[in-house]
């Protein structure tokens, strides 16, 4: 038999190194070429964080890409659709004042002839308008309905609305790695107990029950302890706690109160007073944690606040999970020949299933970048250079969830010091208020979230931009029209609770 001309050996599984796997398996075709062996160790001793339980609108481009079929993925990882987020108490503390909320839909704001919807929405009266996901796409109306994205008849991956997935953290690695070996990968049970230097970075791999694994490139999926990039090669975890305070998360799951409930098709977001709530509905339960800062919230206080979350309880709080974590990443993913992917290169919180796309882009990358007939480390330069432009970004587009809040508690006040905003953020902070964000404010390759995103987000707070004076006569008419379709949509499109059922049901 012949044998393989490159190896890619990958420590660690869980959703970092499953789906690195069968991207790197389908984008090379190992089991049709043979000419390549990818090879992934994990222990089963070993647990995964598993926070993680939303995707992004991406995510239906790479599982179709990995050949993955929708439907049984539904089934098998207890997934519903996602088509946004809901942000509850972000901009003012809910008591004394009227409750803030505002959407962050996945559709990208809606055209008008000659017109631009953003403009014709800052035209408004602010003390009456709609909120701004409300009047320029009509998927906030669909979501707050609890209908689907899509119609029991719609193919896979298609549908009339943008959308992306909740699931069963555990349950997607699983899926992952059924498909990944039948893609050709080799997987081992096995425990990593050291690993060698050599003069490209690592010279081998030592397990308990395998002894010492060799391969042209390693990729490093240990998760937050970074056994080899953090560990082995001492690449330092920058931190980002200087613009990003939170470093703790409780997690639980619960029960669905009841099986014939509406079922939300978005993530809730509610802040609390040092972080906040993730709520996420799944098809028999729900994801529920609590995000906080250790500097303005102890331990205790974060169970009491959980414990008052409504539907969880406080034997559900005591039991869950404690998650401690340094927000960060490392300046250099790809050092020698090995590269980092998921949390051992970097976690800097659990928003926006902002970790899996991070995976994704690093798979995507790693696949077009590293050419095993040629060195090693010839892409590494510019791999980091775009990962670290990439999690830059991200830090920015975080931090704007919280740098405009107007709540009274510490923890918010500290975020709306300027001192505490990255600079690239309060730069395009001030061009912002004499202008919308633009497309050209947001960099192919580097930005995970495109310019529409972070009009959502400014609006949503209602973050104040000033154009030149114009008639708001007529404005209206246009979203009192999408207000319409918003409303045809949600009596066409289906119960997002009989449509997930008629899918399980097949």
């Amino acid at each position: 038999m012949t044998q393989p001309s490159s190896s890619i050996l990958i420590i660690g599984g869980g959703t970092a190194g499953w789906l690195t796997a069968c991207y790197l398996a389908r984008h090379f075709d190992i089991a049709g070429s043979k000419d390549i062996a990818i090879t992934l160790v994990e222990s089963s001793a070993i647990g995964t964080i598993g926070v993680g339980e939303g995707g992004f609108p991406t995510l239906r481009t790479t599982l179709q890409f990995l050949g993955i079929d929708e439907r049984a993925f539904i089934r098998q990882t207890s997934a519903t659709f996602k088509q946004g987020i809901r942000f509850d108490n972000w901009r003012t503390a809910p008591e004394g004042s009227p409750k803030h909320s505002y959407f962050h839909p996945f559709e990208a704001p809606l055209h008008a002839q000659d017109q631009n919807l953003v403009e014709l929405w800052l035209a408004l009266d602010p003390a009456t308008r709609p909120g701004f996901g409300e009047a320029v796409t009509i998927q906030q109306h669909v979501s707050a309905a609890a209908r689907g994205p899509k119609g029991a008849d719609d193919g896979d991956f298609t549908a009339p609305l943008s959308y992306a997935y909740h699931f069963d953290a555990e349950r997607l690695s699983a899926v992952l790695a059924a498909r990944a070996t039948e893609l050709g990968v080799i997987r081992i049970d096995d425990r990593l107990l050291a690993a060698e230097r050599g003069p490209e970075g690592l010279a081998g791999v030592r397990f308990e029950r395998s002894g010492t694994l060799r391969a042209d490139l390693y990729i490093d999926c240990t998760g937050l302890n970074a056994e080899l990039i953090g560990g082995v090669l001492a690449e330092p975890l920058t931190s980002v706690r200087n613009h990003l305070f939170t470093d703790r998360a409780l997690a639980c799951r619960i029960s669905n109160a009841s099986k014939n409930a509406d079922l939300p098709s978005h993530t809730v977001a509610t802040a609390h007073e040092a972080g906040w709530f993730w709520d996420i509905a799944l098809r028999d339960r729900r994801g529920i944690g609590c995000v906080y800062s250790s500097d303005y919230l102890d331990d205790e206080r974060a169970v009491a606040l959980l414990a008052a979350y409504p539907g969880v309880g406080k034997a559900a709080a005591e039991g869950a999970r404690l998650i401690c974590f340094e927000p960060g990443y490392r300046k250099h993913h790809w050092v020698g020949n090995c590269v980092a992917v998921g949390l051992s290169a970097g976690f800097v919180e659990p928003l926006e299933a902002t970790g899996i796309v991070m995976i994704e882009a690093a798979a995507a990358m790693i696949a077009e970048f590293w050419a095993p007939e040629g060195p090693v480390t010839a892409a590494a330069e510019r791999f980091n250079a775009l990962m670290a432009k990439r999690y830059d970004n991200l830090v920015s587009f975080l931090k704007l969830h919280y740098c405009l809040s107007d709540r009274p508690e510490p923890f918010w006040r500290a975020n709306a010091d300027p001192q505490s905003v990255p600079s690239a953020l309060s730069a395009l902070l001030e061009e912002w208020r004499w202008r919308i964000p633009s497309r050209f404010d947001v960099a192919h390759g580097t930005d995970t979230f495109a310019h529409f995103s972070y009009q959502y987000v400014l609006y949503g707070m209602n973050f104040a931009t000033i154009l030149r004076t114009r008639s708001a006569a007529t404005e209206g008419d246009f979203f009192r029209q999408i207000r319409m379709y918003g409303e045809q949509a949600s009596r066409d499109l289906p119960s997002h609770r009989v449509l997930i059922d008629q899918i399980n049901a097949n």
